[in-house]
C-alpha cells in the first residue's frame, strides 16, 4: 500500500489523476489534516482552508478510489469536549476509512507556547483526554479504522501537557 499525508487544498486535478492511477496498482491511503470542524479554531491554528474544501477533497478522493484517513486534534485552545466530539461525529458521517486522533502538544518556540505561557488556555489533563478518546471510539463506526489514539512530540520541545511525554504510558492507561 501507499500512504500519503497532505492537505485537502493540495489536491488539484493533476494530483487526483495521479492518485487514481496509483489506486489501480495498489491500495492508496490519503491522510487529510482536518484537525477540527470549527472555523474559529481552524482560523486560530491557521489551518488555511474552509471545511467545504475538506468535504470536496473527501468526495474527490473517494471517486478516484482512494482510502481516506482523517487527522483530528483533541484539546485545541478554547474547544469544549462537546466541540471536539462534534468534529468526531462529523468525520464519522463522511465516507472515510480511518482516523488519527491526536492530543494537542504545546511546543517550544511557537506562538502557541507564548499564549500557553500567558495562561490564555489550558491543556487537557490525562483523565480529560481519556474521556474524550473513549467517547470518540463510541461515536466512530466500526468500519472506520482508528490508526492513532495519541501522538508524541519531541521531548526536548514539549512544554505541555507534560504527562504526554511517555506515549507508552499514555496508551497503557487507556481502558
Amino acid at each position: 500500500a501507499l500512504s500519503i499525508a497532505t492537505r485537502p487544498d493540495c489536491l488539484g486535478k493533476d494530483v487526483l489523476c495521479l492518485i487514481e492511477e496509483l489506486c489501480k496498482i495498489k491500495p492508496v491511503f490519503i491522510e487529510l489534516g482536518l484537525q477540527t470542524i470549527h472555523e474559529e479554531s481552524a482560523q486560530y491554528i491557521r489551518r488555511g482552508y474552509p471545511l467545504s474544501c475538506f468535504n470536496e477533497a473527501v468526495d474527490d478522493l473517494k471517486k478516484v478510489g482512494a482510502n481516506v484517513v482523517v487527522h483530528l486534534i483533541m484539546g485545541l485552545p478554547n474547544e469544549s469536549k462537546e466541540q471536539m466530539l462534534e468534529s468526531v461525529k462529523y468525520v464519522a458521517s463522511k465516507d472515510i476509512n480511518g482516523v488519527k486522533l491526536h492530543l494537542l502538544h504545546v511546543l517550544k518556540n511557537t506562538d502557541l507556547a507564548t499564549e500557553y505561557e500567558q495562561n490564555k488556555f489550558a491543556t487537557l489533563t490525562k483523565e480529560e483526554y481519556y474521556s474524550i478518546i473513549a467517547d470518540a471510539i463510541e461515536i466512530l463506526p466500526k468500519k472506520v479504522v482508528i490508526h492513532r489514539l495519541t501522538g508524541d512530540a519531541p521531548k526536548k520541545l514539549l512544554i505541555a501537557p507534560a504527562w504526554s511525554a511517555n506515549k507508552k504510558d499514555v496508551l497503557n492507561g487507556m481502558k
